[in-house]
C-alpha cells in the first residue's frame, strides 16, 4: 500500500511539474532580469514589450553544451518565422560570459539574464529544470507551448505554424 501511496505522489508531482501553463505565475512576472545595458528590467515589461508578436523565449546558458547544440536548429527556426519575436533569457553566472555568448553564437533577439542562475527565483517560478528550454507566446501573451527542450523543435514548430 506504501509503495502504491508514493508512486501516486511521485506521478502527481511530475505530472503537475510538467504541466502546460497558459500564464506566469506572479513571483515568475515580478522578477527582474539584466539587461544587455547593465540596467534592470521585470519579466512582466519584458512580456509586455512582446504584446502584438508571437514570441519564442529561449532559456539557455554559454556554459550549456546542450544549449550549443541545439543553436543550427534554433537560427533555423528564426530563419523560418521571420514574423517571430525571440527573447532569450540567460542563465550565466556572470554578464561577461552571457555577453560572450551572445556574441559567439551571433544570436538575434531580445537578450536578458536572470540574477540568480537556473535555480534561482526565476528559475524556480518558471518550473526550470532543463536548459535550452523554449516557450511560446502568442500575439495576446498567452502561453500556447510552455515546456520544451532540444529535442521537441518538431513540436515547437508546430506550435509556430498553428499561430500564424
Amino acid at each position: 500500500m506504501k509503495k502504491i501511496a508514493l508512486l501516486i505522489i511521485v506521478f502527481a508531482t511530475f505530472s503537475c511539474s510538467q504541466a502546460q501553463k497558459t500564464e506566469f505565475s506572479k513571483k515568475a512576472l515580478a522578477e527582474t532580469l539584466l539587461a544587455t545595458d547593465g540596467s534592470q528590467i521585470k519579466f512582466k515589461d519584458i512580456l509586455k514589450n512582446q504584446k502584438g508578436k508571437t514570441t519564442v523565449i529561449e532559456v539557455w546558458a554559454s556554459w550549456c553544451g546542450d544549449c550549443v547544440k541545439a543553436m543550427p536548429k534554433l537560427k533555423e527556426l528564426q530563419a523560418n518565422n521571420p514574423d517571430v519575436s525571440f527573447v532569450f533569457l540567460s542563465m550565466d553566472k556572470t554578464a561577461d560570459k552571457w555577453k560572450a555568448g551572445i556574441e559567439k553564437h551571433e544570436l538575434k533577439g531580445a537578450q536578458f539574464m536572470a540574477n540568480d542562475g537556473m535555480k534561482g527565483i526565476f528559475g524556480t517560478a518558471i518550473d526550470l529544470d532543463w536548459i535550452p528550454r523554449y516557450i511560446i507566446i502568442d500575439k495576446t501573451g498567452k502561453i500556447v507551448l510552455y515546456r520544451a527542450i532540444e529535442t521537441d523543435f518538431e513540436q515547437i514548430n508546430a506550435a509556430l505554424k498553428q499561430l500564424q
